[in-house]
């Protein structure tokens, strides 16, 4: 779809689809896009009053730092709030994913106010995520707060990226969409600090620095994560290598935060060790519903685990965390990627529907991310715009209506539903639910 038609598709998509509000639509086509930042909407990365991304595990730009000119030293903010404009939105926050060939361009304008815009016209107002006081303070042994336990989703998440490299390798292995390796790799090629495998020493003392200075405690819950384990990391297996780290903050930090852990989907010993320790939410991610497209899409997972192997797991682990608790992601619009994907909006809706049926009729009620195709992975290659609109915006609807079918409420572990509330960044799921605040209380089990 070019640039020119682009107003009158957003027009068109929020016409039809009334039941989607329109910064769902707005926030999606920006997710699957990109942005554009003018030099003047960059960051002073952490010498500045504006929090920088921190690529805190995939690098979701659609270019390579190699060529995001100034954007790539001067880094973008990690993400917006967007207000305003002809469709009168309420605050919606996004993910920050760079595209300086974007239709969508964030600049300031002739009064020093940032906006967006779009074809020439301005469609809203646009504010930055302020420089939180503990990324001001460093470890002892130099390494950053931002580095070690960056914050996104505007200061709710912290992102515990323990482990930067995936071991599902190559292509008869790594998720066709996934960049997790390639943005190690250009990260530690443009000679940023990326530690490979944080010590847990260096967690515990960061984590120390935002429960120090995050006195509004707008901090909320922490994500512990990186790249699957199919041998050992550390000598230790999956769940004992990232179990470690949930052990030693739940000891150190018992409460403070709600915790998460995003890991393949494991053994019901191993998924106990991890509430054991104390972990609230597991997300074991299934990424895409078709079983074709599973095997072709993430070979690796089919490999080591299988598809069906994958589901079992899934539901032992919502015997062990009580279903709401077991929130598998899917990656939306790779259902619609060439080669394999499918050809109409119509198939790929249905195909997925049918996934959330699956897991919504048991109690588990999975989300998304909204797909941003990186030029480093093969489905970013070859399909550079990725997803249409349209299916993420039937998407979003068809999510709303299924939880509505199995009487299920949003997942717990996301702040605040409803459009103008939601603070998730990386799909406007969300955004599209009705307003039901979700507490840390809420969400753990009794």
């Amino acid at each position: 779809m070019s640039s020119s038609s682009r107003t009158a598709l957003l027009d068109s998509l929020i016409q039809r689809y009334p039941s989607v509000p329109p910064e769902a639509v707005l926030k999606e086509d920006l997710l699957r896009t990109g942005i554009a930042f003018d030099t003047s909407a960059l960051t002073d990365n952490l010498d500045g009053e504006v929090k920088p991304k921190s690529y805190f595990i995939f690098s979701f730009d659609q270019k390579p730092l190699t060529e995001l000119g100034e954007a790539a030293t001067r880094r973008p903010p990690e993400e917006i709030a967007l207000s305003g404009g002809p469709y009168e939105l309420r605050r919606t926050i996004v993910s920050v994913r760079v595209n300086p060939g974007s239709p969508y361009t964030v600049a300031r304008d002739e009064n020093g106010t940032l906006t967006l815009s779009l074809e020439g016209g301005r469609f809203a107002e646009v504010a930055l995520p302020p420089m939180p006081e503990y990324y001001r303070h460093t470890l002892a042994n130099g390494k950053t707060v931002m580095e070690t336990a960056p914050t996104i989703q505007w200061g709710y998440l912290i992102y515990l990226t323990v482990l930067r490299l995936c071991q599902y390798f190559g292509a008869k292995e790594e998720c066709g969409f996934c960049d997790i390796n390639h943005n190690w790799r250009q990260h530690k090629r443009e000679g940023r600090p990326y530690t490979g495998v944080k010590p847990i020493e260096d967690v515990l003392e960061a984590l120390a620095l935002i429960d120090l200075y995050d006195t509004a405690g707008a901090s909320k819950a922490y994500t512990l994560t990186g790249g699957s384990v199919t041998s050992a990391v550390d000598g230790l297996g999956e769940a004992e290598f990232y179990g470690r780290y949930a052990q030693a903050i739940e000891e150190r930090f018992p409460g403070r935060w709600l915790g998460k852990v995003v890991a393949q989907a494991l053994p019901k010993a191993d998924v106990q060790r991890f509430k054991d320790y104390g972990i609230t939410i597991y997300h074991p991610n299934y990424e895409v519903w078709d079983a074709r497209l599973f095997s072709l899409i993430s070979p690796g997972k089919e490999r080591y685990v299988g598809r069906e192997e994958w589901h079992r797991r899934i539901f032992d682990a919502a015997e062990v965390f009580g279903a709401r608790y077991v929130i598998p992601n899917f990656v939306a619009g790779v259902e619609m990627a060439r080669p394999y994907g499918f050809a109409t909006i119509d198939e790929a809706i249905a195909s997925t529907t049918e996934g959330l049926d699956y897991f919504m009729s048991r109690g588990v009620t999975p989300r998304f991310t909204t797909w941003c195709p990186e030029p480093t992975t093969p489905l970013g290659k070859q399909n550079p715009e990725g997803a249409p609109l349209e299916y993420h915006v039937r998407l979003l609807e068809a999510y709303r209506a299924a939880l509505s079918r199995h009487g299920l409420k949003p997942p717990p572990g996301y702040g605040v539903a409803g459009a103008g509330n939601a603070v998730f960044s990386v799909s406007s799921f969300m955004d599209t639910l009705d307003p039901e605040e979700v507490t840390v209380e809420e969400a753990v089990p009794a």
